[in-house]
């Protein structure tokens, strides 16, 4: 990990995002309590939450140019967000890191980077 990089280049640039996101989906799409939250076609998905991760880890603004502000909490409401989903999220993505080669302390702190925003979009008590 270099500190004096963005994490958007620390993950590998566009092409480490890239892959990221599509290893992360494979993991939601299979999750028993994830995947019915997401439509059959995962394709906009993964574009949009690549747009979003490039710009939230510091690389282009690619979501605010194609969508405006993110309002992501705003944008997630109609989805039921339990704290167990915002886990079981988290876990995906660790997942992702792994196998896509991101190593400590890298993984560890994307996965910090994430969790608030996971937690935020809560909006539904324990199951």
């Amino acid at each position: 990990m270099n500190p004096n990089e963005s994490l958007f280049n620390n993950l590998g640039g566009a092409e480490g995002v890239h892959r990221l996101v599509e290893v992360f989906y494979s993991k939601v799409q299979l999750h028993p309590q994830l995947s019915p939250l997401f439509p059959e076609d995962i394709t906009p998905v993964l574009e949009k939450q690549y747009q979003f991760l490039s710009q939230f880890f510091g690389g282009p603004a690619l979501y605010s140019e194609q969508h405006g502000h993110p309002m992501m909490r705003a944008r997630h409401m109609y989805i039921p967000i339990t704290p167990e989903r915002a886990d079981d999220w988290l876990n995906c993505m660790k997942a992702a890191l792994e196998e896509t080669g991101v190593e400590e302390p890298l993984r560890s702190f994307v996965l910090s980077r994430l969790a608030g925003p996971a937690h935020h979009f809560v909006n539904m008590p324990h199951e």
